[in-house]
């Protein structure tokens, strides 16, 4: 077999399943290979958007995600997606063509383009080297959580190679590169891997400090979205109270002391106890600016700790008292049995995944129990409607929307000046529930995401939640949707402007003529795509929603939300602070 096939049945043995792409003669061969061998493919209508469901299906399935892409404008069209992966170090294999020969029209240095926006270059170099250099790119995706650009030179790609297996494997010849046994989904750990684990000095300064502590919370991230139940044990045992950063959203759905997501999104509530902590631990969480409120959630006293398996993660962002390597559910588990055999444990503290009723240590307190049952929702939060004259208040749109969807949904939002209305009110059932590609805040990404989403979690209703100026960038996915039969929701937030901008620079006087749009006809446009559409101008719009809910679903639904955009929000006004 050629090169090409070679590394396209590499990745299938592998254990892929489903690749994303846009093919072109460059990448021709190895998706067609990849196909052969069980992989499904799903074609794209352009390299960004096929990027990202990529992306979004690695986040959501906890597989490694694959992305077939042309040589030269093929991958610079994935480029953004790739950025946002890379940023949010999801493991992730990009399979591109690679015109050598300066002379070419597709060469570009796309070595130096992989690397410039946070990713691995690596190559397949020789047809003697395919095999190891394909399962090289699977390793570096898989366990250190990286974004590869897997280059295929054009003439490389068409050598002969002779089938030997899989390096490693029993039917193959072993390698240095060691065995693809050893790998598995990242989040995972294998039976041939020793978890690194911090010292044991460590572990006695955070056992220590979480004794000490009579506020403590914990901020949970990406990186512990497989650490719930040791998490929960042990904010039982210290009388912790339980926050996400935004990807990690849902994460302790359920659980008494659940406080959503810490940061922007977060409620009065939230905020004010996180606040108030005088410890707060990070789990998998980087603690940016987001997730801190550029640091004004992080009390003048509090102590800060951080865990994570990436060393360098450590710190980045604020400093920290203890920072300790490690996998967060290895981590938590080893700390809860310190304390127990310390003696330090505080103990059962009422039902921790019931009521509550019993809670009196730490921060888990009857009075806290009782505000996060009243307060802990923003949906219970009162607020002025700014609906009327043909416009519907986004919270109005979304509180009706949470009511009407079903509860087993995923959700996808895309940036802009309206995302934290579907991020915070929408509620998700689970840390599966809700992906958001926010890393590189760029726009244009949320329908791709609903769909790589969608395809990694197919017992759910997947809603994507897009505004005005996003989904007329990414809309050539809507014939995606329509192909693929996904019966998604697509909400379009539409202030006919681009509204970040139009709040951040309006309020100083500038022009706004370049960043607002006369108004488009979004349900029209998912018509002709093949959708099922609603215009929503008020609350009563909604039985649109709901007829469609009832069934068959045979098409997918666009609602297309004309909202009140009188003022910014104010997730936003936070963020600009960061500019």
């Amino acid at each position: 077999m050629i090169v090409a096939e070679a590394v396209g049945r590499v990745l299938a043995e592998a254990g892929v399943d489903t690749a994303f792409g846009v093919v072109g003669s460059g990448n021709f061969h190895v998706t067609n290979a990849l196909v052969a061998h069980g992989v499904r493919f799903v074609a794209a209508r352009h390299e960004g958007g096929a990027t990202t469901m990529a992306d979004a299906y690695a986040r959501m399935s906890g597989k490694v995600g694959i992305v077939s892409v042309h040589q030269g404008p093929g991958l610079t069209n994935a480029v953004t997606g790739i950025a946002e992966a890379a940023k949010s170090r999801t493991p992730l294999i990009v399979l591109t063509g690679e015109a050598t020969d300066v002379r070419s029209n597709f060469h570009i240095d796309q070595d130096a383009l992989a690397a410039s926006v946070g990713a691995v270059p690596l190559r397949v170099t020789e047809a003697g080297r395919a095999v190891e250099d394909t399962l090289s790119a699977y390793r570096t995706a898989a366990r250190d959580r990286r974004t590869v650009v897997l280059n295929l030179p054009l003439d490389v790609q068409q050598e002969l190679v002779e089938w030997r297996g899989l390096i490693g494997e029993p039917h193959g010849t072993p390698s240095a590169v060691g065995s693809l046994s050893a790998v598995k989904s990242p989040g995972t750990l294998s039976d041939a891997e020793s978890p690194r684990t911090p010292s044991a000095a460590e572990l006695g300064t955070l056992v220590r400090l979480l004794a000490e502590a009579r506020r403590p919370v914990f901020v949970a991230g990406r990186g512990a979205r497989h650490a719930r139940a040791e998490l929960e044990e042990l904010a039982d045992a210290t009388g912790a109270l339980l926050a996400t950063s935004a990807v990690a959203k849902g994460l302790f759905r359920g659980n008494p002391w659940d406080l959503d997501v810490s940061g922007g999104f977060a409620t009065p509530l939230a905020a004010e106890l996180i606040r108030d902590a005088d410890l707060i631990v990070a789990w998998g969480c980087a603690l940016n600016m987001w997730t801190t409120r550029h640091g004004r959630l992080i009390g003048e006293h509090t102590k800060l700790v951080q865990v994570d398996l990436d060393e360098s993660a450590l710190g980045v962002h604020r400093p920290v008292t203890l920072g300790l390597v490690g996998d967060t559910a290895t981590t938590a588990r080893t700390v809860l049995h310190a304390l127990a055999s310390t003696g330090d444990a505080r103990g059962p503290v009422g039902n921790a995944r019931g009521s509550a009723g019993d809670a009196g240590r730490g921060y888990q307190s009857v009075e806290v129990a009782a505000r996060i049952r009243a307060e802990g929702r923003w949906q219970a939060m009162p607020y002025d409607d700014e609906g009327g004259d043909g416009l519907i208040d986004p919270r109005t749109l979304t509180i009706g929307l949470d009511d009407l969807l079903p509860g087993e949904r995923i959700v996808a939002v895309d940036s802009g000046n309206f995302m934290g209305y579907p991020a915070m009110f929408l509620d998700v059932p689970d840390e599966r529930g809700f992906c958001f590609t926010q890393a590189f805040q760029s726009i244009g990404l949320g329908l791709a995401t609903a769909i790589g989403a969608a395809l990694a979690r197919p017992d759910r209703l997947p809603v994507a939640a897009l505004g005005d100026g996003g989904a007329l960038m990414g809309i050539a996915e809507l014939d995606t949707v329509v192909r693929l039969g996904l019966p998604m929701v697509v909400v379009v937030y539409d202030d006919e402007a681009y509204g970040a901008e139009v709040h951040h620079f309006g309020p100083h006087g500038h022009p706004l003529g370049t960043v607002r749009f006369p108004p488009a006809d979004f349900a029209a446009i998912a018509t002709g795509y093949g959708f099922a559409a609603v215009t929503v101008t008020g609350p009563g719009d909604l039985a649109g929603v709901a007829e469609w809910l009832k069934g068959p679903r045979d098409r997918p639904l666009l609602v297309h939300a004309k909202v009140a955009g009188k003022r910014g929000s104010w997730w936003l006004e936070e963020a600009f602070k960061g500019h």
